[in-house]
């Protein structure tokens, strides 16, 4: 099958090269403009980028997909499908009418749940149990057209957004294969998404990392998973924002007011909120690394009964 694949980040890959190298022709990659990054802000290729690279692929970078000069470049390909994963625009009518096949999407939830831009992030912070991977045949809506498979998969108890998105993507490469393979044979059922079940998963901001210690501890351990590694959870310790990277949950041995640190040992910095007491693992001062806390106390103090904000 002839193929044209849109994908940006690094959850993008593995699908990029199962399809690579389960034969199909990949005729373009599509993916965002280079970015300047670090101190330097020297201009970065995306990971789908430096990947398509690689496979001796030719990569295509426009302001716009559904720019004219994208649209007319589509056409003269004339692919038989369209292969987007995490591309990061919105496709028009235009270029979805545009492949024998459509676009398809692998989307990493289970559909209609946690339509858009961050389902994982959100699976993990709203606690639940299973997520997994959609295949969907893109329409004008987000996320609405119409399920071709879903494999689920378990949300583990350590698992944070990074490595469940790991896992994601390896579910989302192999069964994109499966799906085109079904197309192909014309195997395949179309499921229409039923709305009334769906809910969103809208992009994630720095502002929602700040904890509030007056939640159960259930919530405030899935915060901090859920926004691992970007944008992380943070609380504020005398006036500086704090990054926290690792938590857990043990049985709540003070009444102190939430968000009262009661103790502080070389395992971890104990907070009460709600109805238990989080341990503060790994935390990263404004400016300095992340360092679990035996280390920071190595060279520093973190004060006891002091509230944090």
């Amino acid at each position: 099958m002839k193929i044209v694949f849109m994908g940006t980040p690094e959850f993008a890959v593995p699908s990029l090269e199962a399809l690579h190298n389960s034969g199909h022709k990949i005729s373009l990659v599509i993916t965002q403009k280079d970015k300047p990054k670090g101190r330097g802000k020297k201009l970065l290729p995306t990971p789908v980028k430096e990947k398509a690279l690689e496979l001796g692929l030719e990569v295509y970078q426009p302001d716009s997909v559904n720019s004219q000069e994208s649209i007319e470049r589509l056409k003269e390909i004339n692919p038989d499908c369209i292969v987007v994963v995490a591309f990061g625009q919105i496709l028009k009518k235009d270029v979805l009418n545009i492949a024998k096949y459509g676009c398809l999407n692998v989307h990493a939830s289970i559909l209609p749940k946690y339509r858009g831009a961050a389902p994982i992030n959100w699976a993990i912070i709203n606690g639940e149990e299973k997520t997994g991977i959609t295949i969907m045949e893109m329409d004008e809506g987000l996320d609405t057209g119409d399920i071709l498979k879903i494999r689920e998969i378990s949300i583990e108890e350590d698992d944070d957004s990074s490595t469940l998105a790991d896992k994601l993507a390896k579910v989302g490469s192999e069964l994109i294969v499966e799906t085109l393979m079904d197309v192909e044979k014309d195997n395949i059922t179309k499921i229409p998404q039923n709305d009334e079940l769906s809910s969103y998963a809208p992009m994630l901001s720095k502002a929602m990392g700040r904890i509030d210690w007056n939640k159960n501890g259930e919530n405030i351990v899935n915060l901090v998973r859920g926004l691992k590694p970007w944008p992380l959870a943070y609380t504020q310790y005398k006036g500086q924002d704090v990054k926290i990277h690792k938590v857990k949950k043990v049985e709540k041995f003070s009444q102190e007011p939430n968000g009262m640190v009661v103790k502080v040992t070389h395992e971890g910095i104990y907070v009460n909120c709600q109805d238990s007491c989080i341990v503060i693992e790994q935390l990263q001062f404004p400016g300095k690394k992340k360092l679990h806390v035996s280390e920071y106390l190595r060279g520093n103090e973190f004060e006891e009964d002091i509230i944090l904000g």
